[in-house]
């Protein structure tokens, strides 16, 4: 594999996934604009070429023709059942469209590159289908709780690994081995809140927990299904960061730069690294 380009990058997953398996690469490009994601990024992986925003692609100086894998994680606040379901043609999520002419712009130049694309799972069938069409390629579903902690229900959409239906063509990615992995087995101390067996999947707004014993109980006492607590010294916590980390199976000290909330604002809007890890391995 020559080049990279990573959209949507967040913390890099992707990088560290391909670091991981040791699949060598000359150049990995990375569009991200949040400034701490980019931090994280750069001190784990010093090489990785930042280029801007990914409106700005037409501008980039990139060597289209050497790109063999995009990968993209495009914004899924329209389509989340936690959101507005605006859909694919939201103010966010619309940026899919902008990835898919990327992607037609590199296969013009290298038809066999290879792609990856991500989203939520509780995203409307009428956009999966759209998205699906845009893509010539319908997705594998997978959960995180497969090989994590947590309920992560996402869609993957690629040409790694493919098969031809009676009408379409669908990813032939497998479900990975289940790890049977607990939310309780996964916290430095306490114990697990309700006593769930996974726990629900971290969002980016973990990132704005208030971490008052007494805020929180309050908040729980209206409405259990928001965040996810310990409870630890007979008072409620939310996750620290080394749990966010493991949740997403990341090392416990892969976002020790940074602060909780940050830590948890790039977790709660990443991907899962064990499960990309699983898709890339058929490459």
């Amino acid at each position: 594999m020559r080049n990279v380009l990573s959209l949507f990058n967040g913390m890099g997953t992707l990088k560290q996934a391909l670091s991981d398996l040791n699949i060598t690469i000359d150049k990995y490009y990375s569009s991200e604009i949040k400034p701490f994601a980019i931090e994280l990024q750069q001190h784990h992986f010093p090489d990785v070429i930042q280029v801007g925003d990914i409106n700005n692609w037409k501008e980039w100086d990139i060597d289209w023709a050497t790109i063999d894998f995009i990968g993209s994680g495009s914004p899924c606040q329209d389509l989340s059942g936690a959101g507005k379901q605006a859909g694919i043609t939201g103010n966010k999520s619309r940026l899919f469209f902008t990835f898919v002419e990327i992607l037609e712009h590199v296969k013009g130049l290298n038809p066999n590159v290879l792609f990856l694309q991500e989203n939520v799972g509780s995203a409307p069938k009428l956009d999966v289908g759209i998205m699906s069409r845009a893509l010539g390629v319908y997705p594998v579903r997978i959960n995180s709780n497969l090989l994590t902690a947590q309920l992560r229900d996402r869609y993957y959409w690629t040409n790694i690994r493919t098969k031809k239906t009676m009408f379409d063509i669908e990813v032939d990615i497998p479900q990975p081995k289940d790890l049977k992995i607990l939310f309780k087995s996964i916290i430095t101390s306490g114990s697990v809140f309700n006593d769930r067996k996974k726990t629900l999947a971290i969002l980016e707004c973990e990132s704005r927990t208030r971490t008052k014993h007494e805020s929180i109980l309050k908040r729980i006492q209206s409405d259990t299904t928001m965040e996810n607590y310990i409870i630890d010294n007979d008072k409620y916590r939310p996750l620290n960061k080394i749990e966010l980390c493991r949740l997403q199976g990341f090392p416990d000290n892969y976002c020790d730069i940074l602060t909780r909330n940050k830590a948890a604002s790039l977790l709660g809007d990443g991907w899962t690294l064990p499960v990309i890890k699983h898709i890339l391995k058929f490459i």
